[in-house]
């Protein structure tokens, strides 16, 4: 194998986007490992403004093969990052001997463009005195649907967003229904009623309330594969993910942990126009089946799935049974659309 480009080569350039108040820019990527000789991969930089601020959004690309003048474009799927884990070590991780666990890559093979990001406050993104909560969330994807138009010329993508993840891309659904085709919610909340995990959580929401950002080392990190049901994740995947993440700091915004225990429902089944898929783990902890109900049972939407992983927990991406949430996922973003009545 050749070794990587010790230089890559750099493309910048800075377009003015009417309504929007973001600019872009992209770099080049070095070329892919050997054992992703078909993925090409590139990163990119949204902006959004608040105030006089203006925040630099870190956002990654894959594909099978690199974009041609002319070509058919391919499918766009948005993976939205939750609470705790930025957008690489949650969508793009790699664990040694241990099989595949770049949700990213298996998309791009599914015949995806597969996009991501950090949000604000996350990875290689500003850090600011924000909290990153929701609604910044919702900001966050408007600037990068304008990046994704100026490199893809599409405007509408499917969403598939994990736990606070799941969130950002329901409330990006209500608002911005133009933008969103098909959504896949993983690891949601609703009400938080009788939700363990957000119960505990709701213990320090003084401090999320005084505080933009909370503490986050490896043991907290690790404990996202064990606080539900101990074995459904490779005992491989919880440090080789803190590895990952940890070069971005101790901590992270506490925005949407207070949103969870201090302000839900903070998005409304009954103003999600697309169509919505649903999937929990068996076991996950961040909300029960009851109050997910209620949620999937008032989406206006008839194209709609419910699906629980068996021998899952919290984090479908990365659990022991990932090739069902990725099946269950594929499966309902690729659903035919349905004929017309009579």
């Amino acid at each position: 194998m050749p070794p990587l480009c010790s230089q890559a080569a750099t493309v910048s350039r800075r377009t003015a986007l009417a309504g929007v108040g973001v600019s872009l820019s992209g770099a080049l990527a070095a070329p892919a490992l050997a054992d992703e000789a078909a993925i090409w991969h590139r990163d990119y930089w949204a902006e959004k403004t608040r105030g006089s601020e203006t925040i630099k959004l870190a956002m990654y690309r894959k594909r099978v093969g690199a974009p041609r003048p002319g070509e058919k474009p391919l499918p766009v799927v948005f993976l939205v990052h939750g609470s705790s884990i930025a957008a690489l070590a949650s969508w793009d991780l790699s664990v040694p001997g241990h099989g595949e666990y770049s949700t990213m890559n298996v998309f791009a093979r599914y015949g995806y463009d597969v996009w991501t990001m950090d949000h604000e406050g996350y990875g290689k993104s500003s850090r600011t005195d924000g909290n990153s909560d929701i609604a910044s969330g919702v900001a966050d994807l408007t600037a990068a649907m304008a990046v994704i138009a100026h490199e893809t010329g599409q405007t509408r993508c499917h969403f598939l967003g994990e736990s606070s993840g799941a969130l950002r891309a329901g409330a990006f659904a209500m608002a911005a229904p133009q933008h969103v085709d098909r959504l896949v919610l993983s690891a949601l909340t609703y009400t938080g009623k009788g939700s363990p995990t957000l119960g505990k959580r709701a213990e320090q929401v003084e401090y999320y309330r005084t505080h933009n950002r909370r503490p986050r080392d490896r043991a907290m990190i690790e404990s996202i594969f064990t606080r539900d049901k101990p074995g459904t994740t490779d005992a491989a995947v919880a440090p080789a993910l803190a590895n990952a993440e940890l070069v971005y700091g101790d901590s992270v915004p506490t925005g949407t942990y207070l949103d969870m225990t201090a302000h839900l429902p903070v998005v409304d089944p009954t103003k999600i126009a697309a169509p919505v898929c649903i999937a929990r783990g068996e076991y996950d902890g961040i909300a029960t089946n009851e109050d997910l109900w209620d949620f999937f049972r008032q989406l206006p939407n008839g194209d709609r799935q419910f699906a629980i992983i068996a021998h899952a927990a919290h984090a479908l991406g990365t659990c022991r049974n990932r090739a069902a949430f990725w099946h269950t996922a594929q499966a309902f973003l690729s659903m035919p659309p349905a004929p017309p009545i009579g």
